[in-house]
């Protein structure tokens, strides 16, 4: 094993993905999956069970992301600055707003609209708060760069991935494990008080994420 991996513990690990749990991870995340809770307006329990798909998708993919620096090297760290680690973020969010839009498609049925109801709560629409946690992982920055290079210095792809895992599950200790499922609280209220404003509500969410995604894929000085 390389010299600079000795000492290293999981315990100093665990510590480096904290920092960024506690400090870039809500930064970058929060306009995202917060928009998503508060677009769904389901709640606080389906908007927690949504946060931890989400950290979920983090924690896998901080640790498949070690394991092939373990792998193939510090390469890794400079291939997630390039595009596709923002398509992969960008698509995910576009999917997240599309999702948002057709479960409102999919409550529009014959009863009155005082009665109708949107079908939340499916075990399926965890799905694109995972993806999007797993994409976001991509996203640069200097803890992840520090991990990935304690990964590729390891030799080892199991003991990267090991490192991989113990970051992931430092990061989430996060202030969106409180702030996102009060949005869908939030959300909640403002739909059963104004229930007219239920489907700008899912509108406004949805565009906001659609627009979010795009504006990873197409780079702002393309738009100019």
């Amino acid at each position: 094993m390389p010299e600079v991996t000795v000492g290293i513990g999981l315990g100093t690990v665990w510590l480096l993905g904290a920092s960024m749990g506690l400090t870039a991870c809500s930064v970058s995340c929060l306009p995202f999956i917060g928009t998503w809770a508060l677009g769904r307006a389901s709640g606080y329990p389906e908007a927690l069970r949504h946060t931890l798909s989400f950290l979920a998708g983090r924690v896998l993919a901080y640790t498949l992301l070690a394991l092939v620096a373990g792998m193939a090297g510090t390469g890794l760290a400079r291939a997630l600055g390039s595009a596709w680690g923002n398509w992969a973020i960008g698509g995910a969010s576009v999917l997240a707003g599309l999702w948002l839009l057709r479960g409102k498609r999919s409550s529009t049925c014959s009863r009155p609209a005082a009665v109708q109801t949107i079908r939340w709560g499916r075990p399926r629409d965890a799905t694109p708060p995972f993806l999007m946690g797993a994409a976001l992982a991509l996203t640069p920055c200097t803890p992840l760069a520090s991990l990935l290079a304690l990964a590729a210095q390891a030799g080892e792809p199991l003991r990267g991935a090991s490192f991989g895992l113990i970051f992931g599950i430092g990061a989430t200790v996060t202030p969106i494990l409180l702030i996102v499922p009060l949005a869908g609280r939030l959300g909640l209220a403002l739909r059963e008080e104004r229930e007219w404003l239920a489907p700008w509500l899912i509108r406004a969410a949805a565009l906001v994420l659609i627009l979010l995604g795009l504006r990873r894929i197409i780079p702002l000085q393309e738009l100019l």
